[in-house]
This record gives C-alpha cells, structure tokens and sequence, in this order.
C-alpha cells in the first residue's frame, strides 16, 4: 500500500475559510494544492478541491487500481480526530469535481465514509490530476444535540486527506485449493456463487474443508465472487504511525507496538524497544505526543496484531479480508497451479539483501528476488512493491493476477477464517471511522481483540517458501492475539 496524507488549517469566522498545506509524502501516491473552496452556510457543506499523483497506475480488460481517499478533521487543535462524512453516494455525484489531467472517475460508497478514485478509460502509467473536489457534509457530523456543528463552531478547525492504494478484484468466480500439497488446503473447486451458504455441491463452502470446518452460517459471509478492493500494499510503518498520531492518548497506550501491552487481558507485546528491531524504526515517547516512523517508513510494518490491524480498518473505513477473498486476489480467475505462489507459480528467488534501505525506492538483492522468506538475509520486511519495476512482470515484480503486492511472503496477511464459528460470524460489515475509547475496532461481527476466528496465509519474511503458497493453510484458523515481527496487516473494502 502506498499512501499520502495531507494536513491542512482551517481558521473558521463566519464560516469563511482560510487553508494552509504542509505536504508529506509516502511512497508514491501525493496529494497537494489542498483548498476548501464552495462553502455554503446553508447546506452545511465545502468542496475540498486537491491535485492528486500516483505511479504505476493501470486500468484494462481485466482490472485496475484505485486509491481510497478519507478525510479525517480536528476541531480542538489536533487533540482529538474524527472522520468526516461526505455528502452524496454514487459515481461522479452532483458537486463533486473529477478535476484536470488524467481521466478519473469517483466512487463514493453508501455509507459516504470516502471514495474511490479510478482511472475512468483503460490506459497505465502515472495518473496526475489536479482540482479534484470532494463535496464534504459537515453539516452530518454534529457533535451536540442541538445541532450546532462543531465545523461552525469552532476557530481552528484542523483537517486530514488519507489516500490509499488499491486494487480493484472483479466479481466472477474462481477456484479455492491448487490441488497441491499445502497443509489443508481447500478441496480444488470453483467458487461460482455470491451467496456463502449455497455455495455449489463439493466445493469449500459445502463440504470440502478439512475435518470439523463447516460453511459460513449467513449468507453475506465475504466468499471472494463478489467484487471488492484489496490494499496493493500492506499496511506501512508510515502509514501506521499516520494512524496512530490521530487517536488519543488512551487509545495510544493500547496501539503502541513499541512496548509490551496488555488488553481486554490479551497480552499484545510489542517489539519492546524504541530503537530498530527486526527493520521497525517505529518510535513513541508515551502519552499524548506523536510517534515517529523513523528511517524505514517506507517498510511493511511488523508488530500489528489482530487488533491493531481491525482497529486501522475500522479507522480507515476498510474491513479485514477473509481467506476466501486472499485466494481470489492471489490466483484471479486462471485455473490453479499445484503448490503455486501468487504469481502463479512455484519458482521463487529469496531477497537475500537489500539495496536503498529505507528509501522510497528500497530494493532487494539480488536483482531477481520476488519474495521474502526463510530469513535468507534482509533482517526483516522489505518495502511494500520492492520487486515492481515498471519493465517487471508478474513474476519479477511477486505480484498476483490482479496486482495486488506481497500476498506470498514479506508479512502474514491476516485474515477472517473460515475455521471456526467465529470466523464464520463475518458479515463483511466496513469500518465507519469511529474506535472505541481504549483504541479498538466496534464493527459488529468482526472477530475480538482475542482474535478468535483470524488466521495467518501467505507467510513471512522468516518461514520457509512453503508457508507462502497461495493454498496452504496450516495457520488459517490460528488465533496469535499477540504482536510479532512476522506480522503485518492489509484491508479489503466490498465495492460500492
């Protein structure tokens, strides 16, 4: 995942507004040249207008990313954060702009919690687009009942624009098990339904799971046919401490991979230092002060558990992907290689080194590594994208049918399993920007901060190549509340 935040400073006096924009960056996807413009008293509304810049981007017959764009505001000086809501559903809806440059459609979902921005005709290479604008409701975000809004009230108001690569995976069907040698892997069948309870007769949904797995109990259990978005990229040490400079300080104290942390009597862990362990340069001094990505923001970030991972969907307004869907954006719609990676075979080249640490364009050595594992010599997770070029194919770059990044080796992708009662609870329902007071995930149905009904695929940067295939599922229905250097995090979004 590759993401952007821009900061901007809203002095309010009669609902006039002023901006200021510090730009920052991370990995390849900018935003810059913020500006509220299109106030209106009236309707409680303003047009954030942005330019917008991300590499690497595509749309063709078979699929195209996109980037998830949110808007997070502060009305007390960046103590406290919220998540702004947008005004209308739909694709291009009435106010908001596509802007200049390259041809971008937006998408905003039911719940106006963000938007897609997509290509809007085939084409690749770098999308650069200028005054796009966001129709925000503020109006809807009241925070008394008397409906006086905060954005009215308030005389520093302080805004937030996140953007997150993704990838879009179309609806159809496609096979679940390579028929290969994975530990558990799912009987090989075609998954050709939406509806997880009648799926068809012998495949993983009805029947053919390893001993003691049953079908999901509802039937808008996540089972891969439906189209949703993945994160191109896991979560990155950047991205993370983006998140984690927005909660509070209570929220903090359980958020904080750099300690050793006990919650809901789950002991969380942590990596136990301030200093660089295992490639994480994350760093925090305690209570309500920022933490630091230090030198490797760039770099997948490790030490997320469970919770830490459900906690940034629901803050983000993503949802955590099931086992099914990490299937379905490895393998696409070709038929199944036995013992296949995500790039769809079984050859591989171990990062045995790295070249740039820490830099945006941080590599690996040799030249011809496409995944890392077995602990053959990087000390940890490479950044997000390490093997793309843009001359790279699926094999060289390690990426799947879609394009989605490091789904076998680097981190653990966590997901809903499929192998307990719990898992199968799923209803797929998205984060709507809002975390309990201690820092976790509210979402109805998602598993606990006891992490009962997550599991582990696509292995790590320290296991053996084997843990990488696209099918094994020896830690599917593992439950591993705790934090470790092995483990990442990537979030899905059902689409709109």
């Amino acid at each position: 995942m590759r993401k952007y935040v821009f900061c901007f400073l809203i002095s309010v006096f009669c609902l006039l507004f002023s901006v200021f924009c510090p730009l920052t960056h991370a990995n390849n996807i900018a935003v810059s040249n913020v500006t509220l413009t299109g106030q209106s008293p009236s309707a409680s509304t303003a047009k954030a207008q942005f330019d917008i810049t991300w590499n690497n981007s595509w749309r063709n017959n078979i699929n195209y990313d996109a980037a998830w764009v949110f808007v997070k505001y502060s009305t007390d000086g960046g103590t406290t954060w919220a998540h702004a809501t947008l005004k209308t559903s739909g694709t291009n809806p009435a106010g908001f702009s596509q802007g200049t440059g390259s041809g971008l459609d937006i998408m905003v979902p039911v719940d106006n919690k963000g938007a897609f921005l997509q290509r809007s005709a085939d084409g690749s290479g770098t999308v650069s687009t200028t005054a796009v604008q966001f129709v925000w409701d503020w109006g809807s975000d009241k925070l008394s009942s008397d409906g006086v809004t905060a954005i009215a009230a308030s005389t520093s108001t302080r805004v937030k624009v996140y953007a997150v690569e993704m990838v879009y995976i179309p609806q159809g069907a496609f096979y679940a098990g390579s028929g290969g040698t994975g530990t558990s892997e799912f009987t090989k069948t075609l998954i050709n339904t939406a509806t997880a309870t009648t799926a068809p007769s012998g495949s993983p949904l009805a029947g053919g799971y390893p001993s003691g797995q049953t079908a999901p109990a509802n039937a808008s259990w996540s089972n891969g046919y439906p189209a949703f978005y993945s994160m191109k990229y896991g979560i990155s040490q950047g991205e993370w401490v983006d998140f984690f400079n927005t909660l509070t300080a209570a929220q903090k104290a359980i958020r904080d991979i750099t300690g050793n942390v006990t919650d809901d009597s789950v002991a969380y862990g942590g990596k136990n230092s301030q200093a660089t362990v295992y490639r994480n340069t994350v760093s925090w001094a305690g209570g309500s002060d920022s933490a630091s990505a230090g030198t490797n923001q760039y770099v997948a970030c490790n030490y997320l558990c469970w919770s830490d991972i459900v906690a940034f969907a629901d803050w983000a307004g993503l949802r955590p992907m099931t086992e099914l869907e990490y299937e379905k954006a490895c393998r696409g719609t070709l038929d199944p290689v036995a013992d296949e990676y995500a790039w769809g075979s079984t050859a591989i080249t171990a990062a045995t080194g790295i070249t740039n640490s820490g830099a945006i364009n941080e590599t690996a050595s040799p030249t011809t590594a496409n995944c890392v594992y077995n602990n053959s010599g990087t000390g940890g997770p490479l950044r997000g994208g390490f093997a793309a070029t843009s001359t790279s194919s699926r094999a060289q770059a390690g990426a799947s049918y879609y394009g989605v990044m490091e789904l076998s080796g680097n981190l653990w992708n966590r997901s809903v399993t499929i192998g307990n009662s719990t898992g199968r609870a799923f209803t797929g329902i998205h984060g709507d920007g809002v975390l309990s007071a201690t820092g976790n995930a509210n979402t109805t149905n998602w598993p606990g901060t006891a992490a009962t009904g997550s599991g582990f695929r696509g292995g790590n940067w320290s296991y053996a190549s084997s843990y990488g295939r696209v099918s094994a599922r020896s830690s599917a229905a593992d439950t591993g509340a705790g934090r470790s250097n092995r483990y990442g995090g990537r979030c899905v979004r059902t689409s709109p």
